[in-house]
């Protein structure tokens, strides 16, 4: 499981004119799935994302997390995390999960995140075409990749 996660005073998702998920300050969370995650990658993500202290505190540093700042999450499905562009200039998205496990994992996921952050999350539409737009707040983005834990 790969996760963008920026750090955002606003961000928004609309299908087709509409808005489907919208936050304040928070966390927009781009989430890849692969055909090998599992609950195991839901629950370390999760957590790691609930818990990440990337928000400034009084003195400037980045010691507060999202309940430290009453912030938010909007999780955006993203298949092109897993794409392999190694040969030609055409991407191949091979290593993203089919859409069957890809949708299970990702609101497993979500279910997670509502969990441990102990509150409703907001979300794009699996699968549909989305506009996704967000304010970067500092910038600050941070790639998170569940088979490489560093």
């Amino acid at each position: 499981m790969r996760v963008i996660l920026q750090r955002v005073s606003e961000a928004k998702v609309e299908v087709k004119k509409s808005i489907v998920g919208r936050i304040a300050r928070g966390f927009l969370l781009l989430v890849g799935i692969e055909e090998d995650d599992t609950l195991e990658d839901v629950q370390w993500m999760s957590r790691k994302i609930c818990t990440l202290r990337i928000f400034s505190d009084s003195e400037g540093k980045m010691n507060l997390d999202l309940n430290d700042v009453d912030g938010d999450i909007l999780a955006v499905s993203q298949f092109t995390l897993h794409a392999k562009y190694k040969k030609g200039s055409r991407p191949s998205f091979i290593r993203a999960a089919h859409p069957d496990h890809a949708i299970s994992i990702f609101e497993q996921f979500c279910d997670q995140l509502e969990s441990d952050f102990g509150q409703p999350i907001s979300t794009g539409k699996f699968g549909a075409m989305m506009d996704v737009s967000l304010v970067n707040d500092g910038p600050v983005t941070l790639f998170l990749d569940t088979k490489n834990k560093e």
